[in-house]
């Protein structure tokens, strides 16, 4: 009984083990449940800035996918996960990347999104440090809800505001090619 009982756990630890995937100095799980949905890692990948490594991205879906606009587009639940590596991503870097990720998917035109963009910056109102987690969930005829180390922060409705904010990391001038292409999958 003894030897079976040892052989469930070595197993069950295994299985945890094989559940995540290393990028970098991070590691993503291979599966999230949020809003009640299962997602699964469609890819990920690592922002980097003159060879520094900054955070890892990956991107969850429902059913994998390497077209960005399909994900964009798509009105289901799906998430970003960014997982901090460096301390050069402080809050004050990621609120102007993130008011630049912005201007860049809208074209310069984020006046029918500023009171919103606004209310998604202040979930960056605390220090962010090495090792921080963010979860940014976009969930069906809810909205995109945001977590830092799995602590809900807040939601913001509006499927034109998840277009823009995933459009960040997905559209055609994103964060980081490498990235894009890492969450796409392709790379």
């Amino acid at each position: 009984m003894k030897k079976i009982t040892l052989v469930l756990v070595t197993l069950i630890s295994l299985s945890t083990v094989t559940a995540q995937i290393r990028v970098g100095k991070a590691v993503l799980p291979y599966e999230e449940n949020f809003g009640d949905t299962d997602l699964k890692l469609n890819g990920a990948g690592m922002r980097e800035m003159l060879w520094i490594d900054l955070y890892a991205g990956g991107l969850y879906l429902q059913n994998n996918s390497s077209d960005p606009k399909a994900i964009l587009d798509a009105d289901e639940t799906m998430a970003i996960k960014l997982n901090i590596v460096s301390g050069f991503v402080t809050q004050k870097k990621m609120i102007k990347a993130v008011r630049d990720g912005f201007q860049k998917a809208t074209f310069g035109n984020t006046k029918p999104l500023d009171k919103r963009i606004n209310e998604f910056i202040k979930f960056f109102s605390e220090p962010i440090v090495k090792k921080d987690v963010f979860d940014i969930v976009y969930i069906k005829d809810k909205g995109v809800v945001a977590y830092k180390n799995k602590k809900e922060l807040g939601t913001i409705k509006g499927r034109d505001f998840k277009y823009a904010l995933f459009k960040i990391w997905l559209g055609d001038q994103p964060a980081s090619e490498g990235i894009k292409l890492g969450m796409l999958g392709i790379q």
